[in-house]
Parts: structure tokens; C-alpha cells; sequence
């Protein structure tokens, strides 16, 4: 993990426990969605943040497109390095 990336108010152990707990579980559920709800509310996790790091935690494994947690690390590092501050260094050069 990067340095510079700010911790979240959860520690990585229960974020790990908590994807775990979906992807054991999940099968016993209707739905994903329903196993996110159950396990986030017996955790006392937020089930938009558990939903979250489910996707994250399938993009990272290859069972979702999108950017890894790596891939995405390194984009926001080349970002900083070259001076590219996203959407708001576009507003302010334009502006010039």
C-alpha cells in the first residue's frame, strides 16, 4: 500500500473479513446484494462501503473490468508526478 493513500476509518483486517464473509456466504442468499446487506449490518459496516470493497476485491481477483487497487495507485502516482491535478487543473488552464 502506498504511503501516501489516507487509511480509511476501517482497518484493512476488517475489510478483509467482511469480503470474505460474502464471498463464503454469498450463496446462501438470494442475491449478492442481499448477503452485503445481512453481513454489513452484523458487522456494523455501512452496506454501500462493504458493497464497495466486494467490487474492489473482484476487480483486484480478475472477476470484474476495471483497474486493480495497483493499477490504480500507479495512475494517481504518474498523475502527481507530471503535475496533472485531474478536472481542476483542467478548470484553472483553461481559465488562463
Amino acid at each position: 500500500m502506498s504511503e501516501h493513500k489516507r487509511p480509511g476509518p476501517y482497518p484493512a483486517e476488517v475489510r478483509e473479513r467482511a469480503v470474505r464473509l460474502v464471498f463464503d456466504h454469498q450463496h446462501e442468499y438470494p442475491s449478492q446484494w442481499k448477503a452485503i446487506e445481512s453481513i454489513s449490518e452484523t458487522l456494523g459496516v455501512n452496506h454501500e462501503t462493504l458493497r464497495n470493497w466486494v467490487r474492489r476485491a473482484e476487480t483486484d481477483a480478475g472477476k470484474r473490468p476495471g483497474l486493480t487497487t495497483d493499477e490504480r495507485e500507479k495512475t494517481v502516482l504518474s498523475r502527481h508526478s507530471t503535475g496533472c491535478s485531474g478536472i481542476a487543473g483542467l478548470h484553472s488552464a483553461s481559465a488562463r
